[in-house]
């Protein structure tokens, strides 16, 4: 159990290195859509495998060299934490996104999935009256998500995809947002007990287990073998449990822990933009002048609330 409680007095260099985790573990997983999409293309994975290859192999490496003294929880209730965000940002969150796929745009997915930061606002609002958000966090994110649906539209024009209208899909796509909600509240409640590699491994464990009887639901399987075959598959593959899971996840509770669920999420509405830009490098997915404002709009909104809050703060301390 965590023994250290933080420092008040943290170091200006502490405290860019707060912010600059949330950011490179976003920018993983910005890339991780691109990466993805070549183990499916090039590699023949279905979605469900292509996540559980990804995780399980993460989780062996953890277990085996960076968290293996302890197995259990101090408590069934903290093991029970650990179950809902292995769920929460695991199994549900990725077969729920991946199953929207099939029932909606994938625009629809992306704007629903965007929404995150926003519903962390709104859940910690009503569950934590002493810690509502201030205004300036509110107005950039809802900057921020206007740039999000610049980026979003940007794809949909380069591909040709249309909007449309699907209650069950767009419900399905929404409870993404809703589940990464849940997982960072989650990580509040476990993150002063246990540390970030332990919560991390946990997490990975549980959100394998979860997902295992989609697995088998399905008709067929693509054996990991082919992961192995092919160099352009098992060095996507290696970026995913190396960088889009194992560190990305690790920064990430740091970060929650260090900066609250509400200034973590808001760097959520980095992803879109990030996976726009890395597609454009990697694949060649065209950039049009919406996506460009959009990703401006993204970076402004996240400032201007940014600057508000700190404004706001000085403000009452004086």
């Amino acid at each position: 159990m965590k023994t250290n409680s933080p420092s008040p007095n943290k170091s200006v260099f502490s405290a860019i290195a707060q912010y600059l985790s949330g950011f490179i573990a976003v920018l993983f997983w910005g890339l991780s859509f691109v990466s993805t999409s070549i183990l499916m293309d090039k590699g023949g994975l279905t979605p469900t495998e292509a996540y559980i290859y990804r995780f399980a192999f993460a989780y062996v490496l953890i277990l085996i060299f960076l968290s293996h003294k302890r197995l259990f929880c101090s408590s069934w209730r903290d093991e029970l934490l650990l179950v809902l965000c292995g769920m929460s940002s695991g199994s549900i969150y990725f077969i729920a996104e991946n199953t929207a796929l099939t029932m909606t745009a994938s625009a629809n997915v992306s704007l629903l999935s965007a929404t995150s930061p926003l519903v962390t606002i709104l859940i910690v609002g009503l569950i934590y009256k002493s810690e509502r958000p201030g205004s300036g966090i509110i107005i950039g994110s809802l900057i921020a998500f206007v740039g999000v649906c610049c980026v979003i539209c940007n794809s949909f024009i380069s591909s040709g995809e249309e909007f449309h209208f699907s209650p069950l899909g767009d419900l399905v796509a929404f409870s993404t947002a809703f589940s990464w909600a849940i997982y960072s509240l989650l990580l509040r409640r476990i993150n002063p007990v246990y540390d970030a590699m332990f919560i991390t491994r946990k997490t990975f464990f549980y959100g394998i287990v979860t997902a295992l009887p989609f697995l088998f639901m399905q008709d067929s399987f693509t054996s990991p073998v082919v992961i192995f075959t092919q160099p352009v598959v098992l060095g996507n593959m290696l970026f995913l449990v190396l960088c889009s899971s194992i560190l990305s996840f690790y920064l990430w509770t740091r970060t929650v822990d260090t900066i609250g669920a509400v200034k973590a999420n808001n760097y959520m509405y980095l992803q879109p933009v990030i996976t726009l830009i890395g597609a454009a490098i990697l694949i060649g997915e065209k950039i049009t002048i919406l996506g460009v404002i959009g990703l401006v709009i993204v970076l402004f909104g996240l400032w201007f609330g940014s600057y508000l809050q700190k404004k706001k703060d000085t403000k009452a301390a004086g």
